[in-house]
């Protein structure tokens, strides 16, 4: 092992030092498990990940296209599986060598390219050289001629690349959208209360100081980060006519849903009084009582005396304080414990699954053990396109819909007056409450007044937040705070649906068809918060397990923990799972039609429909192959109407003039030109 030193700055323009740090890159240690070549490169995306611009969304594209390079690089020397965009039939004398060579080119390439503009370029580009070099690779050789494995990979990579120009993504603008300007005025952080023109509706923050969740400086005032997001070529959904797996309106404040939309900022509140380590409510976070929920729900009652089916013994109770519970998933599933965002996120959690010694690597649970190479380059492939289309979905009704964050919500209802009272909870100033020694005392001493809406939740970040803890308490609604850094408060985009609970179920799908079983190896999965540990303020106050027996419950934690935090209310939680659910189930079913290669034999339907005086045949292909149209008088001699072209939407159309005499039609689709 040797030390690679990484300088991690602020900005694109290298002005001013963050932190630095040292990473070890392992190349030779003897001792250790030898992972595959794919995983290798998913642990250096994952390294670039923490140390960029955390945007989920431009996160979940790179990991899948990283992940389809791999696996087309993969699929080129195998002859039942089908690559997704490039598609080659090679052989080698050294099947593994070829591979291990091919792969590494075409995701090296890829990173490359991808990090080139990050905001800590030069870090992740020496890693990514450092890497190749360690691997006996020379990142000169960039030929794509021949069928050496280093031309398979950099062809790969090239038609990887080929295809996110024309996605939508809009890299070569560094992700901007001209087109979207929100409809309120930024709120204001340091101030008391907000002005909205529309209170269902986005509304951007304004800091006098800024700083993503990974630490890295950004805009004082909010950018809605992706808001085109939902035009970006996807994987395995298919187009709707509002937005890709619609949940369908949100509550709306003085309309349809009224009383969930004041229900949803009362639920964000409570969760938000929760956070008082001192409050002496403890709660049992085992599997035993946490669990099970339907989907979109939060009413499962856990796994009671169930055994888990592994050891067949019952789940063993585990009793936290509540705060500590809720406050340290709220900053587990943030964006990961090491920032990778919730897309990285997923990936660093099954690939503890792949390593835990009780996984039995068969796809589906069934059929022979796969090889660790077989089995990361298919599950990255299902998963990171999973996630991908997850991102395109949710960020798709972020936009379509461009619905209010709960601080924007709590604080408008509070200033005005509207927020339903609820004793303990909500509550109006009044002379009796602000008297002196009762409960709304403070408030009045401090420039409050009566009529005022007070509010009982967590108070804030503390001055020193690595020896204090805020607790909950009554602060004016107005000045209400998420449980987050006073720098950071909300995500810079909009609410509906909740991100996190789109990625999370999504990607229990795809474990849990993958694996054959919904369980965590073992029956448990677990994360160990130390004592103390925790970012935003003091805590916990004892080591804190988190434990899942399912991915189901996992990705449901995650959806919970974002209403701890203050980022969501209930409305966002519930339609962001099914959506999830939708785009997991999608993606790992199309996914599986490339490894079997059925994907081949796909059936095409089209329709034709008349447009005046002529017509419009609409098919519904596979994105990714070839296909031209024909037309024939007798359904035996067929003529080309059009030339091979690529086919990148599931949903291409064609005019035809209206014929002289009856013709059929027919469109003809090949995995190649």
């Amino acid at each position: 092992m040797y030390p690679v030193v990484a300088n991690v700055y602020v900005d694109s323009g290298k002005t001013s030092l963050l932190w630095a740090e040292s990473h070890e890159v392992e190349v030779n240690d003897p001792s250790a498990p030898v992972p595959s070549i794919a995983r290798t490169w998913n642990e250096e995306i994952l390294q670039s990940i923490r140390i960029d611009f955390p945007d989920p969304a431009v996160h979940a594209r790179n990991l899948f296209h990283v992940s389809v390079a791999m696996w087309d690089a993969w699929a080129a020397y195998d002859s039942t599986a089908v690559g997704y965009i490039r598609r080659e039939d090679q052989s080698a004398a050294n099947l593994a060598a070829a591979r291990r060579e091919a792969i590494s080119y075409a995701a090296y390439r890829v990173l490359r390219f991808r990090y080139s503009k990050s905001v800590n370029a030069s870090t992740s580009l020496a890693l990514f050289d450092t890497r190749m070099e360690a691997l006996g690779y020379p990142v000169e050789t960039t030929t794509v001629v021949g069928d050496t494995p280093a031309a398979v990979g950099n062809r790969v990579a090239a038609a990887v690349l080929a295809w996110g120009e024309t996605d939508g993504s809009r890299e070569d603008t560094f992700y901007d959208d001209p087109s979207y300007a929100p409809v309120n005025d930024p709120l204001r952080i340091a101030n008391s209360g907000t002005t909205l023109n529309d209170p269902n509706r986005w509304q951007p923050l304004r800091f006098t100081q800024a700083f993503t969740q990974n630490g890295l400086t950004t805009s004082r005032v909010q950018v809605f980060v992706g808001s085109h997001w939902g035009w970006v070529r996807p994987f395995a959904l298919v187009p709707e006519l509002t937005t890709y797996l619609d949940p369908g309106l949100p509550p709306q404040l003085g309309g349809e849903g009224d009383a969930d939309y004041k229900q949803g900022s009362l639920d964000v509140i409570q969760f938000s009084s929760w956070l008082d380590p001192d409050d002496g409510v403890m709660i049992d976070i085992s599997p035993k009582s946490k669990g099970l929920n339907s989907l979109g729900a939060n009413d499962g009652t856990g796994h009671g005396l169930s055994p888990n089916p592994f050891t067949g013994q019952p789940y063993e109770e585990q009793w936290v304080k509540r705060a500590d519970y809720g406050r340290v998933i709220a900053e587990f599933w943030a964006d990961g414990p090491e920032s990778e965002t919730p897309p990285g996120h997923w990936n660093t959690l099954s690939n503890k699954v792949a390593d835990d010694a009780l996984t039995e690597k068969k796809f589906k649970g069934q059929g022979p053990v796969l090889g660790d190479l077989e089995w990361d380059v298919k599950l990255y492939f299902a998963l990171n396109a999973a996630l991908h289309d997850s991102a395109v979905a949710a960020w798709g009704c972020k936009r379509y819909y461009d619905y209010i964050r709960p601080i924007s919500s709590i604080r408008h209802m509070s200033g005005n007056g509207i927020l339903p009272e609820v004793p303990g909870l909500v509550e109006k100033i009044t002379a009796e409450s602000s008297a002196n020694g009762e409960r709304h005392a403070e408030l009045v001493a401090s420039g409050a007044s009566i009529g005022d809406t007070a509010i009982y939740a967590w108070g804030g970040e503390p001055a020193d937040p690595e020896t204090e803890y805020t607790g909950s308490e009554w602060i004016l609604g107005e000045r209400w705070l998420p449980y987050q850094r006073d720098t950071f408060v909300t995500p810079a985009f909009a609410g509906y649906v909740s991100g996190h609970s789109t990625f999370s179920r999504a990607a229990a799908e795809v474990l849990t068809y993958f694996t054959g079983s919904p369980y965590f190896p073992g029956g448990l999965g677990s994360y160990t918060k130390e004592a103390g540990s925790l970012e935003f303020e003091y805590g916990p106050s004892t080591d804190v397990i988190l434990q899942w027996a399912t991915y189901y419950d996992a990705a449901d934690e995650a959806g919970i923990s974002r209403l701890y935090g203050g980022i969501h209310v209930p409305a966002d939680d519930g339609p962001g799972r099914i959506m999830g659910a939708q785009a997991g189930i999608r993606a790992m079913n199309l996914a599986e039609k490339y490894y079997d290669g059925s994907i081949l034999t796909e059936p095409i339907h089209a329709n034709i429909t008349k447009n005046g005086t002529d017509f419009v045949l609409q098919a519904w292909v596979v994105r990714g192959m070839y296909a031209k149209l024909q037309s024939s008088p007798n359904m035996v001699d067929w003529a080309d109407l059009t030339s091979m072209e690529r086919l990148f939407e599931s949903n291409p159309s064609w005019d035809i003039e209206s014929p002289a005499v009856s013709q059929f039609f027919r469109v003809v689709q090949k995995s190649k030109p």
